[in-house]
């Protein structure tokens, strides 16, 4: 009995995670869309840079926490919508938890988490920010193993959309 409900978590688990790829994949390389994304081998390479400050250590140690980076921007009208819709569905079969809910000017900014062992260490974060306009249109998906306070650290040095966003949000979870 206890290997089939192991089976059955395995498979529940791999479902969620091959899910998440699938949704996600559908812009990687689509004209109108710029595409970000980073495996578990370049942060392994990454986390072994030779670094002399402390900023850059925090980093550092923070990549060796991470599984993958997914970052899409468009604003392409037609792809917006996609990936709004591709959001909606994704949020309502993972279960992540809303950190925060941002609209201003017409843009609406979502950060949702799944916790780890402690409310600050995140397991997956995820950002989707509506462009209205001209605005862009920015999916976000980060895994791993991480603390929150460490975000600020790489959307800083990656030069992420939403940074500011997200700094906010590091505030916000203590």
């Amino acid at each position: 009995m206890r290997k089939l409900i192991l089976i059955v978590a395995l498979v529940f688990i791999s479902n969620t995670i091959f899910a998440q790829q699938t949704l996600f994949d559908k812009f990687d390389g689509k004209e109108n869309v710029s595409s970000v994304i980073v495996n578990k081998k370049m942060f392994s390479l990454l986390s072994k840079m030779k670094v002399e400050d402390k900023e850059t250590q925090q980093y550092v140690n923070l990549i060796k926490k991470l599984d993958n980076l997914k970052v899409f921007v468009t604003s392409n009208a037609t792809w917006a919508n996609e990936m709004k819709t591709t959001s909606d569905k994704y949020l309502k079969s993972a279960a992540l938890e809303e950190l925060m809910r941002i609209n201003e000017k017409g843009k609406l900014v979502k950060i949702f988490v799944k916790s780890g062992a402690t409310d600050s260490q995140i397991k997956e974060l995820f950002m989707f920010i509506e462009g209205g306009g001209k605005e862009e249109t920015v999916l976000m998906s980060l895994t791993g193993n991480f603390d929150l306070d460490e975000l600020s650290v790489l959307t800083e040095k990656m030069n992420l959309p939403g940074r500011d966003v997200l700094n906010k949000a590091s505030k916000t979870k203590k």
